[in-house]
């Protein structure tokens, strides 16, 4: 395999507390070797002065739509748009059509990967059989062929005694459950949080309570069982309340946090512009301003996009019909960049440790790091670029951003994936 020398960059990387400028040295698809001034023939070389060079980021929750809506996304598409953001390795969520929920279908997704994916793909399997809440999948079998996780994201599990005994098998295999935390009984038929721009533009609430009460219902669960839950897309201050609380006590939880969350409001959706509309919903800026602090104090374990594509038809309906989503892995970092770090609301190495080895770690899969000997998955950053975010020029086949006309600084200049350029400049190499 190609021998690759990336020179002359500032190195960050959080996982081994390395800030420093200088060389590294990608061969055989690993990271070789890193130093001051590394003097060697390699077949490429890249000069990354006045960038910086981090682990690839690792997205723990995204939805690529394959099988069954690849109008919306596919393995190909998806995976594109991740490698186009600086993402390395995602995690695709089970709500496709059919659901992920067998061995089959976790053979189909690896096969398609490996044929049209230019990132690392680690699967989710569904909790329960169709993520219809009723019985629980073959675990043991799923883990066997290669799920790092499960989840009935999109679906709350709404019978305690099912989320009961998912977490006490899946505590066999020491594999977290993805939690998606809603009560559907407060949320239906909502369409943005309650309170009082809720009210001002006439749509139906959904109630704070509608997440966090399920959030305390499964911290109380996981403590009795001992298995281990990540709560999927916290959105509330009583959310990071409860969890505080319960990693207090010693129970296995962790919890991930979305761009969107940290950098909106429910005051975006006064233009009623459903791409703002998403699940959970935006809330009020004290509820932004919590999620920041949970950051900071490390309640908050890392930062996930929840990528959620939706077609320009789907999206373009009256606020009460277009679905919720998002889409995210293209604008992430510049976003976070531009409104978090630039604002002095958190450091850059904070940034890159919630979107690299903080997820990899939840999900035990060697990423996430350049540590000597480890997977060449890496991203090169360019954070003096000025931009305006143009979706048209996404590799996502669809456009459902909220931060749509952004003007926003800082973004992947190159990604390596396994020690090859998959992204370098704005254009996919593969």
């Amino acid at each position: 395999m190609p021998t690759l020398l990336i020179k002359n960059g500032r190195i960050m990387d959080p996982a081994n507390q390395r800030d420093e400028k200088g060389d590294l040295l990608v061969a055989d698809g690993k990271i070789a070797e890193i130093g001051k001034a590394i003097r060697t023939q390699a077949d490429e070389v890249i000069d990354a002065a006045g960038k910086v060079v981090v682990p690839g980021f690792v997205d723990m929750h995204v939805h690529l739509r394959e099988p069954g809506r690849e109008d919306k996304e596919s393995i190909a598409s998806g995976t594109r748009a991740a490698a186009a953001g600086g993402f390395t390795s995602v995690c695709p969520m089970p709500n496709t059509d059919p659901v992920c929920d067998t061995a089959q279908g976790l053979q189909f997704l690896r096969s398609r990967a490996r044929e049209n994916a230019v990132v690392n793909v680690f699967p989710i399997a569904a909790v329960t059989k169709g993520q219809k809440g009723e019985n629980i999948t073959e675990f043991g079998d799923l883990v066997y062929y290669g799920a790092v996780a499960f989840s009935d994201d999109g679906h709350s599990i709404m019978n305690a005694e099912i989320m009961r005994r998912a977490l006490e098998y899946t505590s066999m295999f020491n594999v977290p459950i993805l939690d998606h935390c809603e009560d559907i009984n407060l949320s239906e038929g909502g369409q943005m949080r309650s309170g009082h721009m809720a009210m001002k533009l006439g749509l139906k609430g959904i109630p704070r309570a509608a997440n966090s009460c399920q959030v305390a219902r499964d911290m109380d669960l996981a403590h009795y069982t001992g298995g281990r839950v990540h709560i999927c897309h916290v959105s509330v201050r009583e959310e990071l309340d409860y969890i505080a609380t319960a990693k207090a006590k010693g129970v296995k939880v962790t919890c991930e946090v979305t761009p969107h969350h940290l950098t909106l409001t429910d005051n975006c959706l006064e233009t009623y512009d459903t791409n703002f509309k998403m699940s959970p919903p935006l809330g009020p800026e004290d509820d932004r301003l919590a999620l920041i602090e949970g950051l900071r104090n490390g309640t908050i374990d890392c930062i996930a996009t929840d990528h959620a594509p939706h077609t320009d038809m789907e999206k373009d309906r009256v606020m009460s019909e277009a679905p919720f989503g998002v889409i995210g892995l293209e604008s992430a970092f510049p976003v976070l960049y531009t409104d978090l770090v630039l604002k002095k609301e958190i450091g850059l190495a904070a940034l890159i440790e919630k979107m690299t080895v903080a997820p990899a770690r939840i999900l035990r899969v060697p990423k996430g790091t350049l540590a000597i000997g480890e997977d060449a998955d890496i991203a090169i950053l360019d954070l003096d670029t000025e931009f305006t975010l143009d979706v048209t020029k996404f590799f996502s086949r669809s456009r459902n951003c909220p931060f749509a006309g952004r003007k926003l600084r800082g973004r992947a200049w190159a990604t390596v994936v396994g020690g090859r350029v998959v992204f370098r400049d704005g254009q996919i190499l593969l």
